[in-house]
């Protein structure tokens, strides 16, 4: 079903010409007089509406909207087809209002910015009788005193030539012209990325990479890719290529790597991480130019990795361990100062409790102790004195299960023996030294430990959380949440992409718990979000809190949303009660 975006209802108040007569009234006056031209203004080629009006100049700017028909605009029909090319002409018209304030240098007024994903975002909507786009404005002032002269100046010209600048697909000018193309390119890009995730499933993959993508990034701060002499871009080994016919991109050939467990190894900066980076945000399409356009993963693909110090509620953890000193319960394992170990089990199991049907990791960020175990070492530490099973014991079993793994290791060759592919990364170059791997694992056996085990959890039911006063709901970048008193660090789910992403999971991690909690469990609370989702769009989210437009939201995935109520250290489960936070 297509969101419908619920504006305020607001009849037109007059004209631009009536709206620029009143700022000019207003000028010298104090600052709350602004409030009188709330509503919505006729500008001919759209509508302007005020919805709020920042009390005072030190306040959060003033919300506005801006919203025309499809016809009026010029929009082309390619970007009204469905509702996979109209999200993704919203997320592009985000990014051409974006573009505009900045070609104008309008300073006053502001948009979030868009990375390199292709979102549904709160603040751009298409539908097919309705295209609105929505941003802020600083109301101009002199201390608490009214600027009205350049507060009409703002709306004459600032504001509605930002709004024509993206609005406008009428005109036949150059700029026009490439904006059109830019368009249809930026629709081509999403809907090849949604037909290849189609691909994945039809097909038992969990990944494809498609030849001659562009992996490395320039720096670890840019999400432009590295481009120039040298630059070795992506082709797949004869062994995994694989074939499919995309709607725009037509037969494109890449690396299709099965379900099961695949290695990535390879020596230090020989592009390993990189690799699976690229994996990991195949989850969502990306912008053309990216270099990953065709890069496309498992929607519910996790990476797990160790975070010192988050806050575990009630997780059955003992498929990984088993006993720990004090005798505490790993069936129902809590704690506000996870360790690397216990972190990295906790986040896989409700991974797995989520709905995550491929497991992502690097050995770099991962617990050394909870991946593997030596022989030397399980000679000198007694089984009874370790209560770790390692992830090298289990994994045959998670495969077994139906959950697949992509691993990069670097340090240790015990995974081997278990694996169904293993990939070499030489100088950016991808090889399949699987025949390899395993001729090597036979001449160099380890003892094999494999344990099976039981992947299926308990439900874990959240208990509601009460209401504050004054509540708090923010994101910082896109590593931590805020949410009254309790910050909750998102840092380890890597998923979060987007500062929009973030803002949006704070306020469904208030709405879940004050609004849905009491109940069901966690996975059902995240069905019933996403239904939510599903048939208002973001504004539901909205909803959550006391105004109306709370940020610039960008559509996080619910697997995301509860990794982040999992690390919410006030959180309380059904029949833990008596467990407050702060025990462990």
């Amino acid at each position: 079903m297509t969101p419908r975006y619920e504006a305020p209802s607001r009849s037109v108040a007059g004209t631009d010409a009536d709206l620029l007569d009143q700022l000019r009234h207003a000028d010298g006056r104090p600052y709350g007089f602004y409030k009188k031209v709330a509503g919505a203004w006729d500008y001919g080629d759209f509508t302007l509406a005020i919805d709020h009006v920042q009390a005072d100049p030190f306040a959060p700017p003033t919300a506005l909207r801006a919203y025309a028909t499809p016809q009026a605009m010029g929009l082309p029909e390619e970007a009204l087809a469905s509702p996979d090319a109209r999200l993704a002409a919203a997320d592009f018209l985000a990014r051409a209002f974006d573009e505009a304030i900045r070609a104008r240098g309008a300073r006053d007024v502001s948009i979030a910015r868009a990375g390199a994903l292709i979102l549904q975002r709160s603040y751009a909507s298409v539908l097919p009788d309705r295209v609105e786009v929505r941003f802020q404005a600083k109301l101009p002032a002199r201390g608490r005193t009214i600027l009205g002269k350049s507060a009409a100046r703002l709306f004459d010209v600032d504001v509605p030539n930002v709004v024509m600048d993206c609005f406008d697909f009428v005109s036949h000018d150059p700029d026009t012209t490439r904006k059109r193309s830019r368009l249809l390119a930026h629709i081509a890009s999403y809907e090849d990325h949604r037909a290849l995730q189609e691909q994945l499933e039809a097909n038992g993959w969990v990944t494809f990479v498609a030849d001659d993508s562009l992996l490395a990034r320039r720096s670890g701060v840019s999400e432009a890719p590295l481009t120039g002499d040298g630059v070795v871009a992506f082709r797949s080994p004869d062994s995994l290529r694989a074939s499919v016919s995309l709607p725009h991109a037509g037969d494109v050939s890449g690396m299709a790597i099965p379900r099961g467990l695949t290695l990535i190894v390879g020596g230090g900066y020989h592009g390993k991480s990189t690799l699976l980076e690229a994996i990991a945000r195949g989850v969502y399409a990306h912008v053309p130019g990216d270099g990953r356009e065709l890069v496309a993963t498992d929607p519910s693909a996790t990476k797990v990795r160790a975070a010192d110090g988050r806050a575990v509620t009630g997780v059955d953890i003992s498929a990984f361990i088993s006993h720990l000193p004090g005798s505490i319960d790993t069936t129902n394992f809590s704690t506000e100062n996870a360790s690397g170990s216990t972190s990295q089990a906790a986040s896989i199991i409700e991974s797995l409790q989520l709905g995550a049907r491929s497991l992502l990791i690097d050995e770099d960020t991962s617990a050394t102790n909870l991946l593997i175990r030596d022989t030397r070492m399980r000679d000198l530490v007694a089984v009874d004195k370790e209560p770790i099973t390692p992830l090298v014991d289990r994994v045959s079993s998670l495969t077994g299960a139906g959950t697949s793994l992509i691993m990069v290791v670097g340090g240790s060759g015990a995974f081997l023996d278990a694996a169904d592919r293993v990939l070499m990364m030489d100088n950016y170059r991808c090889l399949d030294v699987t025949e390899r791997a395993k001729q090597i694992a036979a001449d160099l056996p380890r003892p094999r430990t494999d344990a099976p085990a039981s992947w299926d959890s308990a439900p874990r039911v959240p208990l509601a959380k009460a209401r504050v006063d004054r509540p708090r709901t923010k994101a910082t970048g896109t590593h931590a949440l805020t949410v009254d008193r309790q910050v909750v660090d998102i840092s380890d789910v890597e998923a979060v992409l987007d500062p929009g992403q973030a803002e949006a999971i704070a306020w469904c991690v208030r709405g879940v718990l004050e609004e849905m909690a009491g109940k069901q469990d966690l996975v059902e609370l995240m069905a019933k979000l996403g239904r939510r989702l599903a048939s208002e769009g973001l504004d539901a989210v909205c909803k959550f809190g006391a105004r109306p437009y709370p940020a610039f939201l960008a559509r996080p995935r619910l697997i995301d949303v509860g990794a982040a109520i999992n690390r919410y250290r006030g959180l309380i489960l059904r029949g833990d009660e008596e467990w407050e936070p702060g025990e462990s």
